[in-house]
């Protein structure tokens, strides 16, 4: 009986590794292919040296760090329906562009808040 649960264990930690591994090629896949991504990716390492000039504080980071996260969460989100979209509806369709749509919004408006939000937290700094 141990060994079966020595392999029942080995199997599970198998299948965890290979769905962190999944995880990581779909990150890498998205800023391989999407222009977006690597825009998000660089203005999140602008915002971390400007971060680290600037001093921010422990709130100002854990706010910045959300924001990151949010948005490039978002920019996975999006790719991800949009690879749907085209798989079912390869032909041109009205309502599979309204979806693809909907989605890029949803990142610009996720995009524009986290924008609002560091001006809100780095505009006091640089004017000073």
């Amino acid at each position: 009986m141990e060994l079966k649960k020595k392999r029942k264990l080995k199997v599970k930690t198998k299948k965890l590794i290979n769905s962190f591994k999944y995880a990581f090629e779909g990150l890498f896949t998205s800023f391989k292919t999407e222009r977006n991504m690597k825009i998000h990716v660089l203005i999140m390492f602008i915002v971390i040296l400007m971060g680290i000039f600037f001093r921010i504080s422990k709130l100002e980071w854990i706010i910045c760090i959300f924001c990151f996260v949010i948005v490039i969460a978002g920019e996975l989100f999006n790719t991800a329906i949009e690879t749907v979209v085209d798989i079912v509806m390869p032909c041109k369709n009205e309502k599979a562009k309204i979806a693809k749509d909907i989605s890029a919004g949803s990142v610009l408006i996720l995009a524009i808040g986290s924008a609002i939000i560091g001006l809100i937290i780095f505009i006091p700094k640089i004017v000073k």
